[in-house]
């Protein structure tokens, strides 16, 4: 365990978090406001420790898939921890289980909130909690090595750590060139969107705020009623661009590249159109006769757009819903976006191996001699992938069901239990009943909270870098 390289990092990240805390303060003193104060001395927190952590050379700069996969974990976990500090040491939210809650929920792109009044809040801590989605939605740490050459050529265990989905491929030869590019088209993105609502006659602090939430797919509104309140364009602007920010983004490479047929024959992509198409279709049907077709459709459009890109946005209570309609918005929550966005999920991608994975199987079973080969993209896939993809689903099952069994102490009805850890686990934000568009996760206890916190990091990073902090061969030499 090259142990200098991690705390190296580590000491960037805080570094870069110190950086990240001076747009709140300036926040801060735009509304006159004095909890910006709290920023100061977090950021004077993070640079105590986080200097002579960066400074130190480590002995080595190389290191591997163990030392990645742990800088990942500890990194998002330190994160959390610091940028728990102004919303706690400021009084704006007292307790620190709910206040780390707040910040993981943001980090992690979940959405998931304690809070019974959101615009109670400062708008220093509002823009906080939103811009703590745009941070963690590409990753942090994808943002570091898009600045600094960390790693030498091993900087790829980082990025396969932090990025959403079954593989992470580069995109250039060089890693930093894959992670500036990534970043690139992911504030171009963020700045189109910041545009569009201006162009509706939003306030430039609900524009930066929304665009945050959309861009990260986390969802953090600054109104207790969501997006309930605006108008029909900027719901319709923000349920485009959540769903542009939960397709692959070598899609948008390929197209910067004029590669555009390459950039239709993703599959993934196909199948995301599809799901996303059909879902809005059989809602607006079933639906229909609520507020009339037009408006259905509007609302199904955006709740399938939030709800499969784990955004968690709402435009309508959906707890109001048919049965019908808000079971396809639970299947879509399992589901997610695309691997190698910002969305969260299983993954399209790996829904699509799992079910060629199936159909292998019943081959097999009728033609016991054949050889089927799973392909994806018209490109065989590897067996390790495969693998890969069907251990995952093991684990998220085992956690999920782990999960679900604890919460269930807390004695809330099955279907709040199960959207609530399907929300978190999945980095959805919103689910049904007590933590539906209008509720909040603040009646839970502590304990079940520790949990919902866990599932969010676990979701956000792809369940096994959490695990394996937990594996004591790891920590060996």
């Amino acid at each position: 365990m090259n142990k200098s390289i991690i705390l190296h990092i580590l000491g960037w990240i805080l570094n870069f978090e110190a950086a990240f805390m001076v747009l709140p303060i300036i926040v801060a003193i735009i509304y006159g406001e004095k909890s910006g104060f709290s920023f100061l001395i977090t950021i004077g927190i993070c640079l105590i420790i986080g200097i002579p952590l960066s400074i130190k050379k480590p002995k080595s700069r190389v290191f591997y898939a163990k030392e990645g996969f742990i800088s990942v974990a500890l990194g998002w976990i330190l994160l959390s921890i610091i940028g728990t500090i102004p919303l706690y040491i400021s009084g704006q939210i007292p307790h620190f289980v709910d206040a780390l809650f707040e910040i993981i929920s943001g980090f992690t792109t979940t959405g998931s909130s304690i809070l019974n009044d959101v615009e109670a809040l400062d708008y220093c801590m509002l823009f906080w909690r939103s811009f703590t989605h745009w941070i963690g939605g590409m990753g942090v740490l994808v943002f570091i090595l898009a600045i600094l050459p960390l790693a030498k050529g091993e900087s790829m265990h980082i990025m396969r750590a932090e990025s959403p989905g079954p593989s992470v491929e580069k995109l250039v030869p060089r890693m930093k060139s894959s992670a500036s590019l990534l970043y690139g088209i992911y504030i171009g993105m963020t700045i189109l969107q910041i545009l569009f609502l201006l162009v509706g006659k939003l306030p430039l602090f609900d524009a930066m705020t929304l665009t945050f939430g959309s861009a990260g797919t986390g969802g953090f509104g600054i109104k207790n009623d969501s997006i309930m309140s605006y108008s029909p364009y900027v719901q319709g602007v923000i349920a485009v661009f959540m769903f542009l920010y939960g397709i692959n983004f070598n899609f948008y490479y390929l197209i910067i590249l004029k590669k555009a047929k390459d950039a239709l024959k993703i599959e993934e992509i196909k199948w995301y159109f599809i799901s996303a198409v059909s879902a809005i279709l059989l809602i607006s049907l079933n639906t229909g006769g609520l507020k009339g077709f037009f408006s259905s459709i509007q609302h199904a459009a955006f709740q399938v757009s939030s709800i499969m890109t784990s955004t968690g946005f709402s435009s309508v209570d959906f707890n109001y819903w048919p049965t019908f309609s808000k079971t396809i918005l639970v299947l879509l929550m399992f589901m997610g976006a695309c691997a190698g966005s910002t969305g969260g999920g299983i993954k399209v991608s790996r829904i699509v191996i799992l079910f060629k994975t199936i159909g292998k199987e019943l081959s097999y079973l009728i033609h016991k001699r054949s050889i089927k080969v799973i392909k994806l993209n018209n490109k065989r896939l590897e067996n390790e992938t495969v693998r890969s993809v069907n251990v995952f689903f093991v684990v998220y099952m085992i956690i999920f069901a782990s999960s679900l069994l604890i919460v269930s102490l807390d004695n809330f009805d099955f279907t709040t239990n199960f959207t609530a850890v399907l929300a978190t686990l999945n980095n959805i934000g919103p689910g049904l009943e007590v933590v539906g568009p209008t509720g909040n996760f603040s009646s839970f206890s502590d304990i079940s909270k520790i949990v919902f916190m866990f599932n969010m990091l676990a979701g956000r990073l792809e369940i096994f870098p959490m695990l394996l902090l937990f594996s004591p061969s790891v920590w060996k030499k």
